[in-house]
C-alpha cells in the first residue's frame, strides 16, 4: 500500500460567463482509499458534484462570472495495485467471451483508431502469442520507438498521428497502447491521475489498461512513473473522456500546478506552463 499526499491548483482569468466542469478529484475506485480531501473555489454558483457509477470519475460544475478564480484541490489517498509480470501467465479473452460492459472498450474512438491502423499493428503484433507478453511488447516497442516530447503534439492529436510521427506525450503514448491493443481484439483503455515523477515537470500524468483474463491491468508506455502508484482521476475510452477541465466560454488560464508528496520520497512541485484555454472545449494531460 502506498500513501500519496496530492494537490492541484488552477488559477483563471474569466473573460465571459463561463460554465466550468471539472474532474480533478481521486476517483472513487476499489484500489484507492480516499483518507482526506479538501476542495476550494474562490468563485462561483453554487457547486453541482456528482459521480460516474462505472468509472468512478467525480465531476464539479459551476457557473462563473467575469474575474479572477482559483481552483484548489487537496487530498491524501492510500493506493494498493496489483501489478503482475508480463510472465504472470494472463491470457487475452475471446471476443465472443468479452462482457458486455467491457465490449465498448475494443471499438475504435476519436482518439484511438484502431480501424485504421489495424493492419499494421497486425503485421507488427499479430504473430507474438497472445497474452499479458504481447501487451508488455506493444509496450517496449512504444517506449522504443516514439520520442517523449512536450509540445509535439496537440489535445486533438491521434494514435495515428502520433504514430506518423514518433513523437508525443504521455496522453499519446496511452493512445498508442489502447490502439494497438484494441486492433489485436484486446479490450483497453486510458487511465489518468495523479502520480510522482523527475521529469518532465509534474503534472496530470496518462497511462492505460487493458483487459487480461477477467481483470483490468495497467501499463505505462511512457516509463516515467511506477502505476502501483498511480492516484486515480479518471477512467475512459479516450482522452475525451477524461479531460481535467472542460469549460463553455471565454477564459485564460494564468496557472496550473500539480503537487504528488509520496510518504518516502521528496516532493516535487513545479508550474506547468501557461496555456491559452479554448473558448468551448477540453483541456487534457499533457
Amino acid at each position: 500500500m502506498h500513501l500519496s499526499t496530492v494537490e492541484t491548483v488552477l488559477e483563471y482569468h474569466v473573460l465571459s460567463p463561463t460554465h466550468f466542469c471539472f474532474n480533478i478529484e481521486a476517483a472513487h475506485w476499489p484500489t484507492q482509499k480516499i483518507v482526506s480531501e479538501r476542495l476550494a473555489i474562490s468563485a462561483g454558483s453554487a457547486l453541482r458534484s456528482s459521480v460516474d457509477r462505472a468509472s468512478g470519475n467525480r465531476y464539479i460544475r459551476f457557473d462563473a462570472q467575469p474575474g479572477p478564480l482559483k481552483v484548489n484541490y487537496k487530498a491524501e489517498v492510500e493506493v494498493e495495485v496489483d501489478t503482475p509480470e508480463s510472465g504472470a501467465g494472463l491470457h487475452e479473452t475471446p471476443v465472443g467471451e468479452v462482457p458486455d460492459q467491457i465490449f465498448p472498450y475494443l471499438l475504435a474512438t476519436r482518439y484511438c483508431e484502431s480501424d485504421v491502423l489495424c493492419a499494421e499493428v497486425g503485421r507488427m503484433f499479430g504473430a507474438l502469442p497472445p497474452g499479458i507478453g504481447r501487451v508488455q511488447a506493444i509496450v517496449d516497442w512504444i517506449r522504443a520507438h516514439i520520442r517523449y516530447q512536450p509540445g509535439s503534439t496537440q489535445s486533438t492529436t491521434t494514435a495515428h498521428e502520433a504514430f506518423e510521427q514518433r513523437a508525443g506525450v504521455c496522453r499519446d503514448f496511452a493512445h498508442l497502447g489502447i490502439t494497438f491493443c484494441r486492433a489485436l481484439n484486446i479490450p483497453a483503455r486510458i487511465v489518468v491521475g495523479y502520480v510522482w515523477f523527475d521529469e518532465p515537470p509534474q503534472d496530470f500524468h496518462a497511462v492505460f489498461e487493458a483487459w487480461l483474463d477477467g481483470r483490468w491491468v495497467l501499463f505505462d508506455p511512457t516509463g516515467m512513473a511506477p502505476v502501483d502508484r498511480l492516484v486515480r482521476i479518471g477512467t475512459g475510452r479516450d482522452a475525451k473522456d477524461v479531460a481535467f477541465a472542460t469549460l463553455f466560454g471565454q477564459v485564460r488560464m494564468t496557472r496550473k500546478e500539480v503537487m504528488v508528496l509520496e510518504h518516502d520520497p521528496r516532493p516535487v512541485r513545479v508550474l506547468s506552463p501557461v496555456t491559452q484555454a479554448p473558448a468551448a472545449g477540453v483541456i487534457l494531460p499533457a
